[in-house]
């Protein structure tokens, strides 16, 4: 059997939902401008709440071996949510990289052997 809503609950479930996303994004960090510093060779993301943070492509999955031209093609995506290298096909979302995720695991056990091998010399 089929489970249908009247259009009272409909526009009910609507409007819940609609302040449930401007809560969302009076909360959640969204980017609103990213670039690439080529003299740094930093991605640099200014969130809507004023903070800025960077990063090195290096450490980030896709990025890595990157040319300065393809770096500096990020985009940002519409909701502000999430970085876009189009080129390279590579994403990430904001508050995936401000918990420090970089890429898969997999590729984030490789980053973090490497940074023990580093730390031990």
């Amino acid at each position: 059997m089929v489970n249908q809503i009247d259009e009272a609950q409909f526009l009910a479930d609507l409007q819940q939902a609609r302040e449930t996303a401007i809560q969302t994004s009076m909360v959640e960090p969204r980017a609103i401008d990213a670039s690439y510093d080529r003299s740094a060779h930093v991605i640099v993301v200014r969130l809507n709440n004023g903070a800025v943070f960077s990063f090195p492509p290096d450490i980030a999955q896709g990025l890595s071996h990157a040319s300065h031209e393809d770096l500096a093609a990020v985009e940002i995506t519409p909701s502000g949510t999430g970085l876009h290298w189009e080129k390279l096909d590579a994403d990430f979302t904001v508050s995936g990289l401000l918990s420090g995720r970089f890429g898969t695991r997999a590729w984030m056990a490789k980053l973090q052997e490497r940074w023990q091998s580093q730390q031990a010399s």
